[in-house]
């Protein structure tokens, strides 16, 4: 697994949990969703995600998109 598959993963689980998290909780979660949708647009403009160095950091293997 490359720090590209780790970060896809690891978004798309956290908005599958910000989303039950909205339905089953409370509906103030949804800013947890809307958290999550605008990093990885920033990250898709400057190339910084902070998901990317934590999983470089733990020994994952470096891909394409975050060097």
């Amino acid at each position: 697994m490359t720090v590209d598959t780790a970060v896809l993963r690891f978004a798309g689980v956290m908005v599958l949990l910000s989303v039950a998290l909205t339905v089953w909780v409370s509906p103030l979660f949804v800013w947890f969703t809307v958290f999550i949708g605008l990093n990885l647009l920033q990250s898709s403009f400057t190339g910084f995600c902070p998901a990317a160095t934590v999983f470089r950091k733990l020994g994952v293997k470096t891909g394409c998109a975050f060097q």
